[in-house]
Order: C-alpha cells, then sequence, then structure tokens
C-alpha cells in the first residue's frame, strides 16, 4: 500500500490553466494509455491498490481534479465537470498522447462521460478506445445521494465544512463500503488528510454541484453511453447505497448489449475494498475486447 507521501512523492505537479495540479505516470510510455479519474471527495490515491498490477499492462496517467487531493483548491473556481474534463485533455496532450483507455469512478464517472460525450459528438482530439465505469451516478434520477450530500447542496450546504470532523467523516464513509469491507484505519486517514489539504472542506458546497450538473446534462452524457461504439463496461459494489445493485440493473436496461460485472461483498469504492479482485475484473474487460 502506497502512503499518501510515496504517493506524492512519486508524482509531480504541473501548471494547468495558472493553477498547481498533483499528477502522476506509471508504466511502460508504449503500452497502451489508461487513463484513470477519480471521485469525490478523494483523489486519485484511490488507485493505489491497482497500481502497480495496472501499471505492468498500461501506461497509467491520473491526476487530482481541481478542488481535489493534492491540487489547488481555490474558492472562487466554478468546478464545472467540462473544466475538470478539459484538464485531464491538456494533461494527455502535453504527454503527447491521443489514444487511451477510460477507468473512472464515482464524479469520475461523469467526467469520463462528457470525455465520451465530445468523441460521440466528434468535438474531440483524443480517441477513447474503452470505458471501465466504477460505482457512481451514471443514471441521475436512479442515483441516491447520502444527507451530507444533500445538505451540501441546499441553502445551508456552507455550514457543512464548519461542521465536518474526521468522526463525522469516517462515519459517513463506513456506511457507503461493504459490511465485511469497512474503511481501514489508514484509508480514513489518508481520505482525511486529502480532503483537508490546501482548505479542501471549503470548495466541498461549489464541488457538490455535480449533482445538479448531472441532471442538468442527463440526456448528453446518458446518450454518450447509448450511442457510443466503443466497449463499454460497468463494475459495481452491490451494496453501495448510492450507486450500488440499483444502478446496476438500471444500466442493464439503458445501454444496449451492457457489460456488467457486480460484487454483492462490496460497497461504493470496490478499487479500494477490493484492489485485487477490481485489478482481475478489469483486465478481464480488457481481454474480452
Amino acid at each position: 500500500m502506497y502512503t499518501l507521501s510515496q504517493w506524492q512523492s512519486s508524482g509531480q505537479f504541473i501548471d494547468i490553466n495558472a493553477q498547481q495540479i498533483f499528477t502522476q505516470t506509471a508504466g511502460d510510455a508504449n503500452n497502451p494509455a489508461l487513463l484513470l479519474i477519480h471521485g469525490f471527495p478523494s483523489a486519485s490515491w484511490d488507485w493505489e491498490g491497482m497500481w502497480d498490477e495496472l501499471k505492468k499492462h498500461y501506461f497509467l496517467i491520473t491526476l487530482d481534479m481541481l478542488g481535489f487531493g493534492l491540487s489547488d483548491k481555490p474558492i472562487n473556481a466554478a468546478y464545472n465537470i467540462t473544466e475538470q474534463a478539459d484538464s485531464y485533455t491538456q494533461f494527455l496532450k502535453r504527454l503527447d498522447i491521443t489514444n487511451v483507455h477510460l477507468l473512472a469512478h464515482d464524479y469520475g464517472d461523469t467526467v469520463a462521460q462528457e470525455l465520451l460525450a465530445r468523441q460521440v459528438a466528434a468535438q474531440s482530439d483524443i480517441r477513447i478506445h474503452s470505458v471501465c465505469f466504477l460505482n457512481g451516478g451514471l443514471f441521475p434520477h436512479i442515483h441516491k445521494p447520502l444527507f451530507i450530500q444533500k445538505l451540501l447542496l441546499s441553502k445551508l450546504g456552507w455550514l457543512v465544512p464548519k461542521l465536518m470532523s474526521k468522526q463525522k467523516f469516517a462515519k459517513n464513509l463506513i456506511t457507503i463500503f461493504g459490511k465485511n469491507t469497512p474503511p481501514a484505519p489508514m484509508v480514513i486517514d489518508t481520505l482525511w488528510a486529502l480532503l483537508i489539504y490546501n482548505k479542501g472542506l471549503r470548495v466541498m458546497p461549489k464541488l457538490i454541484k455535480y449533482i445538479t450538473q448531472r441532471k442538468q446534462n442527463e440526456q448528453r452524457w446518458v446518450g454518450a453511453m447509448i450511442h457510443s461504439d466503443i466497449p463499454l463496461t460497468f463494475i459495481t459494489g452491490e451494496q453501495d447505497p448510492i450507486s450500488g445493485k440499483h444502478m446496476l440493473e438500471h444500466y442493464k436496461k439503458t445501454i444496449p448489449n451492457a457489460r456488467v460485472q457486480g460484487f454483492v461483498e462490496l460497497g461504493h469504492y470496490p478499487q479500494i475494498e477490493d484492489a485485487k479482485a477490481i485489478t482481475e475484473a478489469y483486465l478481464n474487460f480488457r481481454k474480452q475486447i
């Protein structure tokens, strides 16, 4: 397991739109490129358990999005999903990469949907060859936000950062993990450290607006999955109360020739709860395509 300091020391900060963005790459640059897109409210460290195995097969690329993890968290930013998608495309261009596969989780699923929508509309220089979604609100009306997420979205959202503590954060985290795969103390410590880094709590009411953006862009983002001609898969921890089994069932009904894999024991963070199983599931998906 990578500690946060090990993860930080193996990455580097780059300037994207006058903001300091933490980035990470690994593996042989001649291998197929795999872009990993993290969720809310965490960071690229979420992928650490899959990192060493995946880098044997692919050239791995990831970053902490603006407002997340080790990256800058300006209070005056809009935090639009489209801008987050732009940061990935800019990073890929700097690496001179035009062909890529996507592996996304949670908030990252929405960013991946935007990148996919650009491809479907022929508005992108980046060619995506496959997408793997992990637990996330792919269909806004099926997504079941936690009470704290609803509170953050409300007029009282500004209060949440003031009242948030590590204990409350841990309690919320435990409710979305699988019953038999709770977050280890180190996971709680690391995710909390990433959240409060660079005064991160204060931008949470702005970041949570992605839930509203999902509803506003539902036709474009869901349509991209339905009309895309590339292989997609949805790998899900079914115990997740936010986007678990109910999201998986809806995906199967909605996406033509849907590829899915559900893990009955896992929750919202399958790649942290059982990194080995999720890595294997991902590698199997890539073998099939």
